[in-house]
């Protein structure tokens, strides 16, 4: 890998192509990471699902819950707290749950995907980002319009204002809101890319640094291996900060949408 961007490349692993290319079913890096993260989901929410008794139709419950359902209880209780916090503890807020709950698994998975050898970081991709980001902005839009229908409009009117000023100020919240899922989605882009191509750096410093002084000065090869060290365990918060922060933004525009203001 000559650059840095390289590891964001797009690569087709296995071509599918029939009816002479027409339709194209190949198989690429960004689809397989797609793929696990789908498959790993779906796996972690069997396993931590109470079964089903083979005797009767009850469920089975387990007060003392294994290691993976305690970390699973620990993030349910996280993003309930969150959604509590910003939309309020009643059953019309809470019914969001496992929505926000699942957005940000998928995201948390995707970047911790993306710091293992040999694989992809889809939330490096602005079409990524961007696809999560408008999705969410298109469904806080219509969660707005559903429940308020056309009072909407109080969104982009400040309360109490002239008219002077509100001739001013619409123009400004209109495009404050319509900025909001692209400042969502390249925050979360930037800062994985950014990561990932510090850490790309850094590796290659440190692999001609131990070629070009491997019998001057050997012991100087440490350093470069305790920066990488702690650059990994930066990425490692910033996967976690930049789900979390997607999360609560999310629910700041949900609680938008449903208070009007």
């Amino acid at each position: 890998m000559k650059s840095p961007i390289e590891q964001f490349e797009v690569v087709p692993l296995i071509n599918l192509e029939i009816y002479e290319g027409k339709i194209d079913f190949t198989v690429t890096n960004l689809f397989l990471a797609n793929m696990i993260i789908l498959i790993f989901m779906v796996l972690l929410t069997y396993y931590i699902t109470p079964k089903s008794n083979k005797n009767n139709s009850e469920n089975i419950v387990f007060f003392v819950p294994n290691r993976w359902q305690l970390l699973i209880e620990y993030l349910i209780m996280t993003i309930s707290q969150l959604v509590a916090d910003n939309l309020g503890n009643n059953s019309e807020a809470q019914k969001f749950l496992p929505f926000i709950f699942s957005l940000f698994n998928v995201i948390l998975l995707t970047n911790l995907l993306g710091l293992l050898p040999y694989s992809f970081t889809v939330t490096s991709h602005l079409i990524i980002t961007f696809l999560l980001s408008f999705s969410v902005f298109i469904g806080t839009t219509i969660v707005c319009f559903q429940k308020h229908n056309y009072k909407m409009i109080e969104l982009f009117v400040p309360a109490n204002t002239s008219f002077l000023l509100t001739l001013l100020l619409v123009p400004i919240e209109f495009i404050s809101y319509i900025s909001k899922p692209i400042s969502l989605g390249v925050r979360l882009f930037i800062n994985l890319m950014a990561g990932h191509c510090l850490l790309k750096v850094i590796v290659g410093f440190s692999l001609k640094m131990m070629l070009s002084l491997d019998a001057v000065l050997p012991i100087f090869h440490i350093l470069p291996l305790i920066i990488l060290v702690l650059l990994v365990g930066l990425e490692l918060g910033v996967a976690l900060i930049q789900a979390y922060v997607f999360t609560v933004l999310t629910c700041i525009y949900l609680s938008d949408s449903i208070n009007l203001h």
